[in-house]
């Protein structure tokens, strides 16, 4: 008897929330009769690809057999025992924290927490690791993160650069013992700002320019080294510039703050704090500063205010610092963070609290003692100088001792740097959380071995901590003394705290998330299982190439995979955001415009309806805006662009164009566009924010861009996490490919790659088995279904709102692209109903609110992606007709302008059962405006938050614990 199939094998349907009678319910309402004719009646002609072949691309299949290849491929790695330190580290992922939050997907699915009232959870984590982490520096003011140290570090140059008392001051000194790939990112930033970099050995430093404006010290160095700044502080001071320092934040656990040695700024990376290395990423940076600069932080800053109630509630602070807003102005164009891998640090730190972490430090330091000890009984040169986890040796032996360490599956630091096992001249070794007796007892036999000793390991090593470390002063005052870092001992205790948070907050596990450009779909359970896999989490970035085999064929696939889908010639997986995929995107442009002699092309054009991060990223990269108009239906404006194309012909760099359009519409003179800028010397670059319109339909590389970033926590199926972690891969036409980035430890595309971008070769590399698993599952023909679902679930969802809320802006045959701006600002005169007011009401209806008042003040944005099913999308749609119909009895006076359901919303739990309820509308009304919501009801945390009150007054971390004491 023959077996058939059912769904259950079936990715793509698993994918696609619109099943296949729902679809042609969805046709018949749109007045059409067939899936590819209504798409056809979407996308221009002469961009849509009909019969779009396979090419490169796996057919579909299910997860059973993806993961099974995946398994292959991921078992070509070698997990070798990495000691090489620079930046990752071993560490251990407290099981309860892998569990419930790394594997969650109340954690890893929900948004950015703009909509403070349903992200109380996140922000009070997030909360925990700024506290964290203005506790380790004894700086006031830190962020929720950033995306890798490297970054961090360019950050802290952009600050001091922009704050510099000495305008004429464009010198950067730098720490010779800084990290190689910081370093790097470095030369990277400073280049097009034409800030001169100059190394500084720190132990012959004693005097210092006027023209400097800032100082990057590496604390402990690159080789272990300690000691205290306090001097250097004060002669970079005497010419008013600022010092930076990047920190280890293991270390700063035995070392006073560094704030208190009266350094400006403090950086570093997390990932110590249970992240694994994963191959470079991704990893929470921290930022953390003076209260003089809060206002140029970068990043998002987690801030106290106040809820409706008087009652203490958390929200994003200062948020007009942000790219989207300040556009050319912006403080830098990274609001992205890396949220869900700060929530864990954050966690790492509750889990051990302050003792526990004072305890894993010391213990990493008293290894590197006791290694040290051992290397000056067998005869090996070491420099007298403090250290806290690392020991560099140079010595004759050094190639043996790298061959007897790979031999019992160790991989130590290669000296100098960049040379090979065999023609090393020096080993270095850097411990961690995970060194214990057995490391140490292997790691002597080795070097024994290496010098033909056959001494027994000295039996009379001696610690005494304090003793040890020589003129270092060391931290002795009490230290994360909050409640919520000493009070969750027990696993009980702390998996109940785990998901108290995470209670508070909305996430896809809950319902629909419409932001529009953001692109919130399925993230697959079958997708995030691999990385997990200790074959790609457990291995570091800089290992021997032939250990990294698995990701050097998964990151092959990818590339080959995304340029088919793209019509590209070369893809760099590099960039760890999407922002950090349109800074790439634009140097590559410059690098070759500057091959060509032609360094004078430096106006970028950018439409008034691109992505709101494209000016910050012209800006960083040394080009300067020229805005470009469009017209009434939110087309670019051609008469204007052709007008500035040809005023700048001399000097036109690129054009930044999203496509389709924030303004949800496919411009039809898409290709005269191009071809507009293509004819006065410009290269285009299409930013990919809204690449899930065309993924399998249309090809931005065969329709004439140039460069194309892809969001592949968008497109491709990496969760937010909460704000974090993203992907922003570019893919560029063939004579662009030599320009791709390039990295310190690794040649990845010849002699005229750019810098490298981000800290790790291959940036977030963990994650990208996710994007990996969806394409796979997928298939081109999955992923095309994908793209239409996507456009038909949009235009259903403006059919049936366009009575209520006009669309703002319509493409071809009045159809819009997979997302469409609703006009409120009628209703706002009126009525006096802003767009928030609609935004948290919605919370009311058991929904996270669509993109609010951007890209056009007084509308929302709504993409309802291709994984929500008919049932989600009526339920949407329902709940914005039946809040119409509320306003609508605010527009006939039949209820208060100023005490109604709406601009009392959201509605808490607490509020809806006090005892005394005195407003003019129904409990009823106010929490259960559906029916179905009494058996099933997502309660708000807080009342509405008062944003300005918070500006005004910014706190930023926990309370200390004498004011819990007050309580």
């Amino acid at each position: 008897m023959e077996v058939k199939g059912n769904n259950s094998q079936n990715f793509v349907d698993r994918h696609i929330g619109v099943n296949c009678s729902d679809q042609q319910a969805i046709l018949k309402y749109l007045e059409h009769n067939d899936l590819n004719e209504f798409i056809a009646s979407v996308i221009p002609s002469q961009i849509l690809e009909k019969d779009l072949e396979n090419q490169s691309l796996p057919q579909e299949t299910n997860e059973i057999v993806a993961l099974e290849e995946l398994n292959q491929i991921a078992r070509k790695n070698v997990v070798n025992r990495s000691l090489i330190g620079l930046g990752y580290y071993g560490t251990s992922t407290p099981a309860v924290i892998k569990r419930n939050i790394l594997e969650n997907p109340a954690w890893y699915t929900a948004y950015t927490p703009y909509q403070a009232e349903i992200a109380q959870g996140r922000l009070e984590a997030l909360f925990n690791f700024q506290t964290l982490i203005t506790e380790l520096t004894g700086l006031p003011i830190a962020n929720a993160s950033l995306l890798d140290e490297a970054t961090a570090a360019a950050e802290a140059m952009s600050l001091s650069f922009a704050v510099r008392k000495n305008k004429n001051a464009r010198t950067f000194l730098v720490d010779t013992l800084l990290f190689p790939q910081t370093y790097e990112i470095l030369k990277t930033r400073a280049e097009p700002l034409n800030i001169l970099l100059e190394q500084v050995d720190i132990s012959n430093f004693s005097n210092i320019q006027d023209d400097i404006f800032g100082f990057l010290i590496q604390l402990p160095g690159s080789n272990g080294r300690l000691f205290d700044p306090s001097k250097l502080v004060d002669v970079v001071h005497k010419v008013g510039a600022l010092v930076s320092v990047a920190i280890d934040p293991l270390a700063q656990v035995l070392l006073p703050p560094i704030g208190e040695f009266g350094v400006d700024i403090a950086i570093g990376s997390a990932q110590r704090f249970g992240v694994p290395m994963g191959f470079g990423g991704p990893h929470a940076a921290f930022f953390a500063t003076r209260k003089d600069f809060q206002r140029q932080v970068p990043g998002r800053i987690v801030g106290q205010s106040v809820d409706k109630k008087g009652q203490h509630a958390l929200r994003l602070a200062l948020q007009t610092r942000e790219q989207h807003i300040r556009r050319d102005k912006a403080t830098s164009n990274i609001c992205t963070a890396q949220v869900l891998l700060a929530i864990l640090a954050s966690f790492y730190a509750v889990y051990n609290g302050p003792d526990g972490l004072e305890l894993i430090a010391k213990r990493v330091y008293k290894y590197c003692i006791q290694l040290q000890y051992y290397l000056k009984h067998l005869d090996y040169f070491i420099v007298s100088e403090n250290r806290f986890d690392t020991i560099e040796v140079f010595c004759e032996e050094a190639p043996l001792v790298h061959k007897l360490a790979e031999s019992v599956g160790i991989n130590l630091r290669i000296l100098p740097l960049f040379s090979s096992r065999d023609n090393s001249k020096g080993f270095g070794i850097s411990l961690d959380e995970l060194t214990d007796d057995d490391e140490i007892n292997k790691l002597y036999n080795i070097l024994a071995t290496a010098k033909n000793r056959r001494d027994k390991i000295p039996p009379n090593f001696n610690f005494e901590f304090k003793k040890s470390l020589r003129d270092i002063p060391l931290r002795n005052k009490p230290w994360l003394t909050q409640p919520v870092f000493n009070q969750y001992r027990s696993e009980t205790e702390l998996i109940r705290y785990i998901n108290k948070l995470s209670s508070k907050d909305f996430s896809l596990i809950h319902g629909m998330i419409p932001l529009g450009s953001c692109t919130m779909k399925l993230n697959s359970s079958a997708e995030l299982i691999p990385i997990s896999w200790k074959e790609f989490a457990s291995i570091h970035p800089f290992s021997p190439n032939e250990q990294s085999l698995g990701y050097q064929q998964l990151t092959n696939d990818l590339e080959k995979w995304l340029a088919t889908i793209t019509g590209f010639k070369g893809v760099s997986l590099q960039p760890n955001a999407g922002s950090q995929g349109e800074y790439a995107g634009l140097l590559v442009i410059r690098a070759w415009h500057k091959a060509r002699d032609q360094s004078n092309r430096n106006i970028c054009l950018i439409p008034t309806s691109a992505h709101g991060t494209n000016p910050a990223s012209a800006v960083m990269t040394g080009f300067k805006v020229v805005p470009i108009h469009c017209d009434n239906q939110g087309n670019i404006d051609i008469d204007d662009l052709n007008e500035k194309a040809e005023k700048f012909s001399k000097s036109l760099g690129a054009l930044m164009i999203t496509y389709p359009s924030t303004h949800g519409v496919f411009e039809t003179k898409i290709c005269e566009i191009i071809s507009i800028v293509h004819k006065y010397g410009g290269q285009v670059y299409l930013d990919g924010a809204n690449l899930n319109a065309q993924v399998g339909l249309c090809r931005p590389g065969i329709y004439g861009a140039d460069v194309c970033h892809l969001n592949l926590h968008k497109t491709f199926c990496i969760p937010h996490g909460g704000g974090g972690p993203g992907v922003g891969p570019i893919a560029v036409a063939k004579h662009l490919v030599p320009y791709l980035p390039g990295h310190v430890f690794q040649n990845l595309n010849g002699s005229q790659q750019i810098t490298a971008i981000a800290a790790a070769p291959f940036g977030s590399a963990s994650i990208l088995p996710i994007s990996w698993m969806y394409i796979r599952m997928m298939g081109l023909k999955g992923l095309s279904k994908a793209s239409k679902i996507a456009i038909l679930s949009a235009n259903y969802i403006a059919k049936r709102l366009d009575p209520f809320y006009p669309i703002l802006f319509k493409g071809l045959n009045n159809n819009i692209a997979h997302e469409c701006i609703l006009d409120l600002r009628e209703i706002k005169l009126k009525t006096g109903i802003e767009v928030d007011d609609i935004a948290k009401r919605l919370m009311d209806y058991g929904f996270h609110a669509p993109t609010v008042s951007w890209p056009v003040a007084g509308t929302l944005m709504v993409e309802p992606t291709e994984s929500e099913s008919l049932k989600e999308l009526d339920r949407f749609c329902n709940a914005m007709i039946a809040i119409w119909h509320e306003i609508k009895a605010i527009e006939l006076d039949e209820v208060d302008r100023n005490e109604n359901v709406l601009k009392c919303a959201p509605h808490t739990l607490e509020v809806v059962t006090s005892d005394n309820w005195d407003r003019p509308y129904s409990r009823k009304q106010a929490a259960f405006p559906l029916e179905d919501q009494v058996k099933d009801k997502f309660w708000p945390a807080v009342s509405r938050i008062d944003n300005a009150f918070g500006d005004r007054n910014l706190v930023c971390t926990c309370d200390p614990i004498d004011q819990y004491i007050d309580d």
